[in-house]
């Protein structure tokens, strides 16, 4: 439905001659305005920023205690922390809305989550460094276990990285008539697939029904009448069916599930938008690649927080930014391993002064999403966050918790506006008008 432009008459614009635009437009518009209008502010400084992630933070409180898990860990180092910081809680995308990692990082690095749709396939082919080209078609798979037609495990009792691997190789026989397929192990139970041929369509629904106790579900075109999408939907049904063959005697890994079928978008760089450099110090690949998608480079680092934060001080003298990602709160939160999860964010704990001794002039400490163990899975929450800055004011909050920062003086607000929020306290963008 057209809408008459969102101005008033001008001399240049007269009642008669105001632009038209539709819906859509409107909300490119207002977008695109948005990050030009913070890129336009953007100055120089020796300013170092970072973003501290600990994946699915938030959680519920246990029926026996009333804490959740944050709650329930020993974190002096983090505690301390907030209370020399601003706290408050964001939502990745909104109230109600439970984001999957994907749109809750863009959130975090400055992008509207709505505006900027990353397919989850798009990450996790990136996150293992495969190329996609301008008609390639990616998904993300979880191998999983199927037993008398049902899904009893949808990550295959988490199996290693190397029977991943094997796995893949195995699959790697399987021919497709107008397309090639191409799977690469991810981490654990999960890999990217990669359909690569001419007029493939991201149209199509996932095979994954996020859940056990029912049977994997068939891909089906998004609109029957797009011809595109039941040509690949019926290309990807052939590959599982031959993929369950090939299968068939592995366990505990005996079938596959897709989701996030997707085509690399084009973003631009918050680096080129900010006059930034960034860095990202993470170990899982889909964190990994969507760094990448915003023009982050890519730090090595060992698998252990501690090695991530001796990487992440290694890095200290090339980048302004850096966007630190801890995995493993997220990963025992969807076990449902309260303990685990508690024993996570103590790990966590133990690296904060280290990183306070590089002395950033901005440390933000939250999570993308919540991943409460009662859940087992993502949830809707807000998480918690603390903001560390010279240049920010403090609140009365004495804990880092879920309870405590609701209290904190940044409210509740959307993650979006977390960059710019980073940038003003580095001293990184200038004042807006006279």
């Amino acid at each position: 439905m057209p809408i008459t432009a969102l101005a008033r008459p001008t001399a240049r614009y007269p009642a008669d001659r105001l632009p038209v635009y539709n819906v859509g437009e409107i909300e490119e518009v207002i977008e695109v305005n948005r990050m030009e209008f913070i890129s336009s502010l953007r100055t120089t400084s020796a300013s170092k920023m970072v973003l501290l992630v600990l994946d699915g933070l938030g959680g519920l409180p246990h029926p026996e205690t009333g804490l959740t898990e944050l709650e329930t860990a020993r974190t002096p180092h983090l505690d301390a922390l907030a209370r020399d910081s601003a706290c408050g809680m964001i939502h990745a995308v909104g109230p109600g809305i439970t984001p999957g990692s994907g749109p809750a990082h863009m959130a975090l690095f400055g992008y509207d989550p709505l505006r900027y749709e990353v397919g989850r396939g798009v990450l996790s082919a990136l996150g293992v460094g495969m190329d996609l080209g301008p008609h390639d078609l990616a998904a993300r798979v979880n191998f999983c276990t199927v037993e008398d037609g049902v899904i009893t495990d949808r990550r295959a009792g988490r199996i290693s990285t190397e029977e991943n691997a094997r796995l893949c190789e195995k699959l790697a026989a399987i021919e497709l008539e107008g397309a090639e397929a191409i799977i690469r192990p991810e981490k654990e139970h999960r890999a990217a697939l990669v359909l690569r041929g001419e007029g493939l369509s991201e149209s199509v629904s996932d095979t994954d029904p996020q859940k056990t106790g029912v049977p994997p579900l068939p891909c089906r075109p998004l609109a029957e009448e797009d011809e595109a999408a039941r040509r690949t939907a019926a290309l990807v049904n052939e590959y599982l069916e031959k993929a369950a063959r090939l299968l068939a005697n592995e366990h505990p890994a005996n079938m596959l599930l897709t989701r996030g079928f997707a085509r690399k978008p084009d973003i631009p760089p918050m680096t080129e938008l900010y006059g930034i450099r960034a860095a990202a110090v993470a170990t899982y690949p889909m964190y990994r690649a969507v760094a990448r998608l915003v023009g982050m480079e890519l730090v090595d680092t060992g698998p252990s927080f501690a090695e991530q934060v001796e990487a992440l001080a290694g890095a200290w003298g090339h980048y302004d930014y850096f966007f630190v990602h801890y995995k493993y709160t997220d990963s025992r939160g969807e076990d449902g391993d309260f303990e685990a999860k508690v024993a996570c964010i103590e790990e966590v704990d133990t690296s904060i002064p280290r990183i306070l001794e590089l002395d950033p002039d901005v440390l933000v400490v939250t999570g993308d999403h919540s991943t409460p163990s009662l859940l087992k899975a993502h949830s809707w929450h807000p998480s918690p966050l603390l903001f560390h800055s010279r240049w920010e004011r403090r609140d009365d909050v004495d804990s880092f918790g879920e309870r405590a920062c609701a209290h904190g003086i940044l409210g509740v607000f959307a993650a979006v506006d977390l960059l710019p929020m980073m940038l003003a306290c580095a001293q990184r963008l200038s004042k807006f008008g006279a």
